[in-house]
């Protein structure tokens, strides 16, 4: 069953046995007959935010767009474009993936991984068809997707031909990456399995517990030298060896407190951060942490609540809180160093960092540009009036984005 709450998009889907829910909206879980119902009052907090207006210090110029495919469908699909040499790399919810020269945004090829079930498509019946849920990497000469059926997908990045196939058995919901001749994949059901980038043959494979429920997610997982470093739906993070999948350590980012499944959600689903001997990673509903990337001790902790990937940038880790909220916190003590809660509500996307600038994706299409120094707005720009889901790219200071709709753009960032 699938539910759409309010004009936000904190969309999220549970993973209950074999069922799927989309949650949305700050009202939570409200609907639901056995949590406590909202008064008047605290259902106004549940709109999104009203834009505010304020005095643009940069221009956003739109240097090319492309459309890709039929867009993200709407199963909260996070596809982020990918940089590889002078191309850049996009996916639809349907099968369709494009290359495109990164410069001038003319289209080297297209091609479909399979064809979405479009035929049983109704008025009554409004299920989405979509199947490309884990997209898109881009390394090696290689373009990689997962899909809701479990398979794996290798495209060559010259030309799109498909190099192998290989098929995981669960849903796979973040982009594959790679490291020393592997490609490193994270499932629904809770395994890191690592395959051989020329073959798609399994290598290895560790296993880790899933809670009974869980967000519609996972975070990527981050090579470093000879290391895989892992975050998991039962906020446990682990770190293992590349080429054998042994074990080095696993920490707790967060303990599962309360009564109900609903309070005990911890999942880690944003890409967790190593800068240089340190690991950041922040869980749902739980903390963020600073790690020795050595051997998991903490460093320190803080109150926190994403599902989205972390940034960094000034001496300063970037994240974009569930309620809408953008962090800046210090790396050395992670202590507040601004937060901006102008976006409350709006459904926000990973937020990326480069430049002067961090950049995030609302859910009703706007892309804002906050300053690195102190948070405040100094640009925005509506690209996909679906929303942007997915995180941004950034090479050459230039910036990619793809909405929900399917819009591709690349965006330049000049100061006024």
């Amino acid at each position: 069953m699938m539910l759409i709450q309010g004009p936000t998009r904190m969309h999220r889907f549970l993973f209950l046995a074999a069922s799927s829910l989309l949650l949305s909206g700050c009202s939570w879980f409200s609907w639901l007959p056995w949590v406590d119902g909202e008064s008047d009052d605290e259902k106004i907090n549940t709109k999104p935010a009203k834009l505010v207006d304020f005095d643009p210090e940069i221009k956003i110029d739109r240097v090319w767009g492309a459309q890709v495919g039929d867009g993200l469908g709407r199963k909260f699909l996070k596809l982020s474009p990918a940089i590889l040499a002078d191309a850049v790399f996009a996916a639809d919810g349907y099968g369709t993936v494009i290359a495109f020269d990164r410069f001038s945004g003319k289209r080297l090829w297209r091609t479909s991984i399979g064809n979405a079930d479009k035929s049983s498509f109704t008025f009554w019946d409004r299920r989405d068809p979509s199947f490309v849920s884990g997209g898109v990497g881009a390394a090696d000469g290689r373009v990689m997707l997962g899909t809701t059926a479990g398979d794996i997908v290798a495209l060559a990045a010259s030309d799109g031909r498909e190099l192998w196939r290989t098929n995981v058995g669960s849903e796979v919901l973040t982009a594959p990456v790679y490291g020393e001749g592997l490609y490193i994949v994270l499932t629904m059901d809770g395994r890191i399995i690592a395959f051989e980038a020329d073959t798609g043959e399994q290598r290895w494979a560790f296993d880790n517990q899933v809670p009974i429920l869980t967000l519609r997610g996972s975070a990527q997982p981050v090579v470093t030298g000879p290391v895989v470093i892992a975050g998991f739906a039962n906020g446990m993070l682990n770190a293992l060896r590349l080429d054998t999948g042994e074990p080095i350590w696993e920490h707790r980012i967060q303990i599962p407190k309360g009564r109900s499944e609903l309070d005990r959600m911890v999942d880690i689903d944003g890409r967790p951060l190593v800068l240089g001997g340190t690991v950041y990673a922040a869980s749902f509903q739980g903390q963020m942490k600073a790690l020795s990337a050595t051997d998991g001790r903490p460093l320190w902790a803080r109150d926190a609540s994403t599902y989205q990937d972390l940034a960094e940038g000034y001496g300063l880790i970037y994240m974009a809180d569930a309620d809408g909220t953008v962090i800046a916190v210090d790396r050395s003590t992670g202590e507040d160093a601004w937060r901006n809660d102008q976006l409350a509500r709006r459904g926000l996307s990973s937020p990326i960092a480069f430049s002067n600038y961090v950049v995030v994706g609302d859910a009703q299409g706007y892309i804002h540009v906050l300053a690195q120094s102190d948070g405040r707005l100094v640009g925005r720009r509506k690209i996909d009036g679906d929303g942007i889901s997915s995180a941004m790219t950034v090479a050459d200071g230039v910036l990619f984005a793809l909405g929900d709709g399917g819009k591709l753009v690349a965006l330049d960032l000049t100061a006024r």
